[in-house]
């Protein structure tokens, strides 16, 4: 749930933070749960809306924000934030530019590590559906990447 949570908003801090939020929401309404789909899933979704509801409360200090991001990436030694982060950060920009479904589809996919069946569960699509979202979400950040010269 961490990772995914992560995958969204690339702060550490934040993403402690909405973790916490998420299972105390879950566990606060969990005669609610209505077995429609796997708990995994369920968790996701109150994730996702409990990260959505943080970041428009926080849109005013988005700015402050960025640079507490930036100063904990300073801290970290420089060969760790070189190999680790220079592909992830490249991605996560092109994510982040990516429309809906395919920017979600893929982080519930690679973050979240959610299955195919899941995501369709969670979209109310089929699983087909879900694999061909993910798949061309892949294409388009392999092809923004080629077009800015990170990968041949």
């Amino acid at each position: 749930m961490y990772r995914f949570i992560y995958s969204l908003c690339g702060n550490e801090s934040v993403a402690e933070e909405i973790t916490q939020e998420t299972f105390l929401k879950a566990l606060k309404h969990i005669d609610s749960y209505q077995g429609k789909c796997q708990m995994k899933v369920w968790l996701c979704q109150i994730a996702k809306n409990t990260f959505y509801t943080y970041q428009s409360k926080q849109a005013r200090f988005s700015r402050w924000t960025e640079l507490e991001h930036k100063q904990r990436s300073l801290e970290q030694p420089l060969d760790e934030a070189l190999a680790n982060k220079e592909d992830a950060l490249r991605i996560h920009k092109v994510l982040h530019r990516m429309k809906e479904p395919y920017k979600e589809v893929f982080t519930l996919r690679i973050f979240g590590e959610l299955s195919f069946a899941e995501i369709s569960q969670l979209f109310e699509k089929t699983e087909s559906w879900a694999r061909v979202t993910f798949y061309r979400a892949k294409q388009m950040i392999h092809k923004k990447l080629k077009e800015d010269g990170s990968i041949d």
